[in-house]
This record gives C-alpha cells, structure tokens and sequence, in this order.
C-alpha cells in the first residue's frame, strides 16, 4: 500500500521528491502517512477532496483484502 500511495502522490506534485510516506501495520488497521509540502497539498486533496477520496478507497480496499481496515492521513 506504501508503494502505491507514494506513486499516486509524486505524479501529483510538482516536487516529488518532498513526498514522504510512512506505513504502520496493527491487528486491525493499517494506516498510511503521507506527508508533503504545505503549497502541493491542494493538489494532493483535489478539488471538493476528490482524489484524497479516491486514494483513501484504494487503502482500504487494499487493507480490506487482509481482513483489516486502511486509513490515509495527509499531513
């Protein structure tokens, strides 16, 4: 999940390198960080939340696979 939250994020941003993500995996809920610079968080966001919607779907639906829940924070 790390890996395609990282992808998705640095194709949105115009610095990818500043993208940073983190995973931490529980008994019942695996939570992805991720965290860029304060000016590409709109784009990472989207418009009305949009594609930060879309890519918490893909955690959890990647999480719900494993019999556990996935959760995105974007910091």
């Amino acid at each position: 999940m790390k890996e395609l939250v990282e992808y998705l994020a640095r194709n949105l941003v115009d610095n990818p390198d500043a993208v940073r993500v983190r995973e931490h995996r529980g008994e019942y809920v695996v939570r992805v960080e991720l965290r860029v610079e304060d000016e590409e968080k709109g784009k990472v966001i989207g418009r009305e939340g949009k594609i930060a919607r879309a890519m918490r779907n893909l955690v959890n639906a990647a999480a719900a696979r494993e019999g556990k829940r996935g959760v995105l924070e974007i910091d």
